[in-house]
């Protein structure tokens, strides 16, 4: 049960940690996924590419298909919408943490 609710609560930083990333340079899944790992979340691909579609219908990212070594690699870009997103997230996130701050 804990992990289950855990992971719909880390749902949400994972969005924000992918809108934070696409507007500094286009992403793709693959290095997604790592650059999460490295913080500690453990999601499958299986996890992260609807995360991104969902995003991506939502109108917070884009996507453009690009041939890399001869395989399409779908980048993923914040949206202007998700940029105001992202900016409300970061104010609301930051409060939030001011309070709960031990």
């Amino acid at each position: 049960m804990e992990d289950k609710v855990l992971r719909k609560l880390f749902l949400g930083f994972i969005q924000i940690h992918i809108l934070h990333h696409a507007k500094e340079e286009p992403i793709y899944g693959t290095w997604m996924l790592e650059e999460l790992r490295e913080h500690g979340y453990s999601i499958s691909s299986g996890t992260l590419y609807p995360i991104l579609h969902s995003m991506e219908m939502d109108g917070l990212l884009t996507k453009e298909d690009k041939n890399v070594d001869g395989k399409i690699r779908k980048y993923y870009t914040t949206t202007d919408k998700g940029s105001v997103v992202l900016s409300e997230a970061r104010d609301k996130a930051y409060e939030l943490f001011k309070e709960i701050k031990e």
